[in-house]
């Protein structure tokens, strides 16, 4: 694990509200000088503490307007089928987030879609079709409250 100072919980802490941060905006905002911030910002993503940036998009504005967290339970003694179901739940776009679980599930999904019929579509003749999965169960989020991915830093 990188060791991590001050100045680069700072940098993380900027990058993760700003991820379009020019170098010298960066530098600017935490006291150093370009060539200084550039080396450390290499460093934290040679380190692997920087994993890649992406834009966070709006669903409504896509269409998107219904998000449901996903409850799978799977069959007892089918562990050749479940290689198969993670690949193809990794390759199904309505799936934004997958979490194998202890507790009386296997798997928590988040997944989207642009309405409720299209939430029925995917649950009731996509997922259950899957090779191994036993039951599915299903919450459709009614107000995103914390939309936040960023990570809580060390101080």
């Amino acid at each position: 694990m990188l060791k991590l100072d001050r100045i680069d919980v700072r940098i993380l802490a900027l990058l993760q509200e700003h991820g379009r941060m020019s170098n010298l905006e960066l530098a600017e905002a935490i006291g150093l000088s370009p060539a200084q911030c550039s080396r450390r910002h290499h460093r934290l993503e040679e380190g692997g503490v920087i994993a890649r940036y992406e834009a966070r998009l709006r669903p409504a504005a896509l269409g998107l307007h219904v998000t449901a967290f996903v409850h799978i339970g799977m069959e007892r003694g089918h562990m050749r089928d479940l290689k198969l179901f993670r690949q193809t739940l990794a390759g199904m776009p309505e799936v934004l987030e997958c979490h194998s679980v202890t507790g009386d599930v296997d798997y928590v999904l988040k997944v989207i879609a642009r309405d409720l019929d299209g939430l029925n579509v995917f649950l009731t003749e996509r997922l259950v079709a899957l090779p191994g999965v036993n039951f599915v169960k299903s919450s459709v989020c009614l107000e995103e409250i914390k939309p936040r991915s960023g990570l809580p830093l060390p101080e």
